[in-house]
């Protein structure tokens, strides 16, 4: 029997001011006004929808993602958030992270997303340098980096994610390390810094920037790494660092293959019910998803995970921990008997990649740096 360990709601806005080169989530160019009403209503419209299928459940926490979901006004963000909380009831322990750019007009409006509810801001900053921005497509500036982190904790923020690069066109370790030096000096107590990566359907796999070649990423690495820890923030993640208490308690759920409902134009969910895993995707194009006129005609994927994908999928997510997780979480959280994954687990364990026992899945240090070769193992 599936028994997730927790569930959380992603909420999806598709609007961006500008199209950046590397970014390969379901983004758009925005207009001139926002269809704001529209897209809080049908968002509600989408989880009623959903909670009809699948039952309703304490949200531990909510992510509300883009896109820039800060183009939405405070008042947009407070609407949605009512909605959600006649539905399902939240309280005030409900960790809930908003996703913003640095940009002047939305620096504006943190105050009264605090009001709104929101109790968690993820401050897109990617980096301090003005040329290196340039080269990402970012339309804020060093300057307006600084003064969004400020506003954000003026505003009342006790918990703060600051968003990273590294890697970035033509960057030396130094102006890497900088770029983090200047992220800890606020003490927001949380970093979210990785590698920039090519992806494809983006500007930059057609048209390749040049980046720092594996031996100058891996001194980047290193040296961040170390830099961070000495500032007190704990490696928690892959690319995610924190001090106590300020881990990113919706991600956790995801990492630890928790459920969670997806709403919004492109969002995906995945939920359990009947002893199974369903993935769910919504229509990627904001026109087609406003204008649905029911939950068939909104969802463009809902298939239940078979054997292998449980496994693989759990993998991928929980190993991404460093600590990893416990072996009870597996069948918790899969509905399998460990056994299913047995004969891998116990040869990764062989090749020193993988900690030996019996009641945990985590990696040995070696393990930590081949993560993508564990991960993959899990896949054949």
């Amino acid at each position: 029997m599936i028994k997730p360990s927790g569930t959380g709601l992603y909420i999806h806005f598709p609007w961006c001011e500008r199209k950046c080169p590397y970014c390969d989530f379901n983004s758009h160019v925005s207009g001139q006004r926002l269809p704001e009403d529209d897209m809080v209503a049908a968002l509600i419209n989408d989880y009623a929808s959903d909670l009809e299928i699948y039952g309703a459940r304490p949200i531990g926490s909510i992510f509300i993602g883009g896109g820039t979901p800060s183009l939405i006004s405070a008042q947009g963000i407070a609407k949605l958030l009512n909605g959600i909380d006649r539905l399902t009831p939240l309280s005030n322990t409900t960790e809930i992270t908003m996703e913003a750019n640095p940009g002047s007009s939305e620096q504006e409006k943190f105050a009264g997303y605090r009001s709104a509810g929101v109790n968690r801001l993820s401050i897109g900053i990617q980096s301090f340098n003005s040329e290196h921005l340039k080269r990402l497509g970012r339309i804020h500036s060093n300057d307006e980096a600084d003064r969004a982190i400020r506003a954000a904790q003026a505003a009342g923020f006790k918990r703060i994610n600051i968003d990273l690069m590294y890697g970035l066109p033509d960057q030396a370790l130094e102006q890497a390390l900088q770029d983090v030096e200047q992220a800890l000096a606020y003490n927001t107590g949380h970093l979210s810094w990785y590698q920039l990566t090519i992806e494809p359907n983006t500007v930059f796999y057609k048209q390749p920037p040049p980046l720092p070649d594996d031996d100058a990423i891996a001194d980047i690495a290193d040296e961040g790494e170390h830099a961070i820890a000495q500032a007190g923030l704990k490696r928690y993640e892959v690319s995610a660092f924190a001090t106590t208490g300020q881990e990113c308690r919706h991600n956790i759920n995801y990492w630890r293959f928790g459920d969670y409902f997806g709403i919004g134009a492109g969002a995906h969910g995945k939920l359990s019910t009947n002893n199974q895993a369903i993935r769910t995707a919504k229509q990627r194009i904001p026109d087609t998803y406003l204008q649905a006129g029911s939950r068939a005609t909104r969802l463009a994927v809902e298939d239940a995970l078979d054997q292998e994908q449980l496994i693989s999928e759990f993998m991928l997510n929980a190993l991404r921990l460093r600590e990893g997780v416990e072996v009870s979480l597996f069948a918790d959280s899969t509905g399998l008997a460990p056994e299913c994954m047995h004969s891998t687990w116990r040869r990764l364990q062989a090749q020193g990649l993988m900690l030996e026992g019996d009641d945990r899945l985590q990696t040995t240090e070696l393990g930590w740096r081949f993560l993508n070769t564990v991960i993959e193992a899990f896949m054949e």
